[in-house]
């Protein structure tokens, strides 16, 4: 074997590095999908704004509370900290500059920050949300890949009849069915909370309990907080199961007659082989769609659900700011939930890049 007289050895290893090396086309991707993602921000925070300045009545008595509100110097603090007595557009760049340091305004209800509020209540949010989308992707996607290799065989009738249930009742309903069998007539599942009233919380690191409980070693926290999430978590999975396995069954049923599945087939492969690297590979960037906005809905949408079960999360924390018009806690959840689905949507846009290539040149 003979090689050009030019040709110079590459050290062993940069081959491989160079695959692994992100493509400048990816990068652009990404950029692109960050400016967009600052641009939405943007906008977010803008309509935010908007509608605070919308709320009917004095600005500083709906913040401040009557009380403090009959105070004239706290109003007069109030109105200096916060611009009112500015013009519209220097009132927004005050606003943007208090968002760039955290200052989302003091809570009427609760009187404290509402940035403190959101970091008590999230984690809550969020641990039972991690919990139900594990669950969800787990059984939704296992469930969608059978009914679709199974397609028109009973087993296919039974999973699509009970899918088209899971979608079909609310979840609210559901919830209250669950609390009333598994706790008031069978007695499996706590009440509600998110640990017995006479058991202290782990100390705090993360703000979930089954991992702050490990991280202390404190086990029997740990088991107690997975007894009391597991209802909630299957209630909320249980919309977000047969969404996942709906959208499954159509991505794979897609893709199952290429020309590339059949010929893995015929060179003799396991169909465990062809399913996983063949045809799930091909149906993952219509499911991570379906898995991102699914995972952002439960966590910035189990409302019913978190006051049902008494959990004191973010859904719970609007309840409250909605019914007692807490207009500061209000726009804080706001930003919450917008940030979430912004966050997610670039995450899936990335993801997307990273599964199927062509997208990125697109």
């Amino acid at each position: 074997m003979t090689t050009a007289p030019n040709a110079i050895a590459e050290p062993p290893g940069t081959a491989r590095r160079r695959r692994l090396r992100p493509s400048s086309s990816f990068v652009r991707f990404v950029l692109r999908r960050l400016a967009a993602l600052v641009l939405l921000s943007i906008g977010v925070t803008f309509v935010v704004f908007l509608l605070t300045q919308l709320v009917p009545g004095n600005a500083a008595v709906t913040n401040l509370g009557e009380q403090a509100a009959a105070d004239p110097a706290a109003v007069a603090a109030f109105e200096e900290h916060y611009g009112l007595d500015k013009p519209f557009p220097v009132r927004y760049l005050l606003y943007l500059g208090h968002l760039a340091q955290g200052d989302l305004g003091e809570s009427a209800l609760t009187h404290q920050p509402v940035r403190t509020d959101l970091a008590t209540f999230v984690p809550a949010t969020a641990e039972l949300a991690i919990f139900s989308i594990v669950i969800a992707a787990t059984f939704g996607i296992t469930f969608g890949v059978v009914a679709a290799m199974r397609r028109n065989r009973p087993t296919d009738h039974a999973l699509r009849v009970v899918s088209l249930g899971g979608i079909s009742m609310p979840t609210f309903w559901i919830a209250l069915v669950a609390l009333y069998v598994f706790f008031y007539r069978l007695g499996w599942a706590p009440g509600g909370g998110r640990l017995e009233p006479g058991t202290e919380p782990p100390p705090h690191h993360t703000g979930l309990y089954t991992v702050d409980g490990a991280i202390a070693g404190q086990w029997g926290v740990v088991g107690e907080s997975l007894h009391h999430i597991l209802l909630p978590a299957l209630v909320l999975a249980a919309f977000s199961v047969s969404l996942l396995m709906r959208y499954t069954r159509s991505a794979v049923l897609e893709v199952v007659g290429y020309d590339y599945v059949r010929a893995g087939r015929a060179k003799g492969l396991p169909e465990r082989i062809v399913v996983t690297r063949y045809i799930l590979r091909s149906a993952l960037p219509a499911v991570v769609t379906v898995l991102g906005l699914v995972f952002a809905n439960v966590l910035t949408g189990a409302v019913l659900v978190e006051n049902i079960f008494a959990w004191p999360g973010i859904g719970q924390y609007a309840y409250q700011a909605a019914i007692n018009l807490d207009v500061p806690a209000i726009a804080g959840v706001s930003l919450f939930v917008a940030v979430v689905y912004i966050t997610v949507n670039f995450v899936v846009d990335v993801l997307y890049g990273v599964i199927d290539p062509r997208i990125r040149i697109r």
